[in-house]
């Protein structure tokens, strides 16, 4: 059975205390609206669960980490309400991993475009392999990388920020990611990525829970405002997306 052909998911276990969220897409594991709201409600619900002590974010396969929006949901937005409903997705996942009382490792396999690096920006701790290059296309498309602005800035700067935001065509490599600080630690392939992820959640699993919870509430510090920033922002992506601008780019990039 080919990639193509595979049913979208959002799936979740708990193994050794560390609850592993894993999504998939066909098309490069992109995030329809779907996908967004079942992701934002398990990484609640692993929040809450008193078997897990932290949470492993990954995505399946070994391409793609996240290709971010879904191009078919970008453009069958008809309306400002429905394009500030489809933004605010990426907005309520980013902020489930922020108000959630556990650290979230995340496990970055692959390339990444415009929402897949606000996921990678909003995750605690971030693992990489080499090839998990990251590029945010938004502008390239008509409009911005608003919604996910706030997370990437706050881990890599304002100045990488708008490096990656203005030029949208171009790809940064990993190495270029973990220097800026998005990504926590990177890898020359998968296996040894994996088994970096391994020593950390064990060790994660046996630490303190309040402890990490204190920490993680200390780490986010000042981003109390966010569920209102945003939802504002998603709206600003909502109404540049019914543009013609936008409607003819998004069309193009389908057809590729």
């Amino acid at each position: 059975m080919s990639a193509s052909s595979l049913q979208a998911y959002v799936r979740s276990e708990i193994h050794q205390s560390v609850a592993i969220i894993e999504f998939f897409h066909p098309q490069g594991n992109s995030l329809p609206s779907a996908l967004l709201e079942d992701l934002a409600k398990e990484i609640h619900s692993a929040g809450v669960n008193e078997d897990a002590k932290l949470i492993l974010l990954r995505s399946a396969g070994e391409k793609a980490f996240c290709a971010g929006a879904s191009f078919e949901e970008l453009s069958a937005i008809d309306s400002p309400e429905k394009g500030q409903a489809f933004f605010n997705g990426f907005s309520q996942v980013i902020n489930a991993i922020r108000k959630c009382p556990k650290l979230v490792i995340g496990r970055i396999q692959g390339k990444s475009v415009g929402g897949g690096v606000g996921l990678i920006a909003a995750v605690d701790y971030a693992i990489a392999a080499e090839g998990a290059d990251i590029r945010l296309s938004e502008l390239a498309i008509g409009f911005g990388p608003f919604v996910i602005a706030p997370a990437v800035e706050r881990k890599i700067g304002k100045g990488a920020f708008s490096q990656l935001a203005i030029d949208a065509t171009h790809w940064r490599n990993a190495d270029w990611a973990q220097k800026k600080g998005l990504y926590a630690e990177l890898h020359p392939d998968i296996a040894s990525m994996d088994e970096a992820i391994g020593k950390l959640t064990t060790n994660l699993a046996n630490s303190h829970p309040e402890a990490m919870a204190a920490l993680k509430k200390i780490c986010w510090e000042g981003t109390e405002h966010w569920d209102q920033l945003l939802a504002e922002r998603a709206a600003i992506s909502g109404r540049l997306a019914l543009s013609p601008f936008s409607k003819n780019a998004i069309a193009g990039f389908k057809t590729k």
